[in-house]
């Protein structure tokens, strides 16, 4: 962490001018670096993931095929999320059903029985889907870290440009490989446009 200094500059007042307004803590969050082309930046995430690295990202204007494999991502653990939301709306809906029509108001129709199967199959199929949806929705939203309002990369000009030209690797300070000489050389040996920190 480094502090940063803001000084009046800009005053009539001979006594104010250079006095300093504020003592303001800098945290490097890590380093950004800025490439032209999709080869470019699949260059870079192949030889970022060789390095090591396990806490950084793309960001592009569009999807790239294969930048997964290049970045080395796993595959998600949403659809197993997704089954146990199902398997819970199934059970909760016969649990829901039995209880109510054989256990706590058992009503005895011309000899049918309390708790039948068939007749209960609609709403084992309606609650499985919406216990998946919404867990497939809150789960998504979970695994993502949204709704994410604050990055310290929307401070940074430069990085407007992922939404139209321009590609990216964020390579984050907390990682375990992290030294900044170090990662600055290997994002430029990678060949980067240009790099910049990112504080906060």
């Amino acid at each position: 962490m480094s502090t940063v200094t803001h000084t009046i500059e800009d005053t009539d007042d001979p006594e104010l001018l250079g006095r300093v307004i504020v003592d303001e803590k800098v945290e490097l969050i890590g380093l950004l670096a800025e490439y032209e082309s999709v080869d470019d930046i699949l260059k870079a995430a192949r030889a970022v993931r060789r390095a090591g690295f396990t806490r950084w990202d793309v960001h592009s204007p569009f999807p790239i095929h294969g930048i997964d494999y290049a970045m080395g991502i796993r595959s998600t653990i949403l659809p197993w999320i997704v089954l146990a939301g199902g398997l819970t709306g199934l059970g909760t809906a016969i649990w829901l059903q039995w209880y109510c029509n054989a256990y706590d108001y058992p009503f005895l129709i011309s000899g049918k029985p309390l708790w039948s199967f068939p007749a209960n199959v609609p709403i084992m199929f309606e609650l499985t889907v919406l216990f998946s949806a919404l867990t497939a929705v809150f789960g998504m939203l979970g695994l993502n870290h949204l709704p994410q309002l604050y990055n310290p990369l929307f401070k940074i000009a430069r990085f407007r440009r992922v939404t139209t030209d321009r590609f990216f690797v964020v390579i984050d300070a907390s990682d375990t490989k992290f030294d900044e000489e170090a990662t600055t050389r290997l994002l430029t040996e990678a060949g980067a446009k240009s790099i910049e920190r990112v504080e906060d």
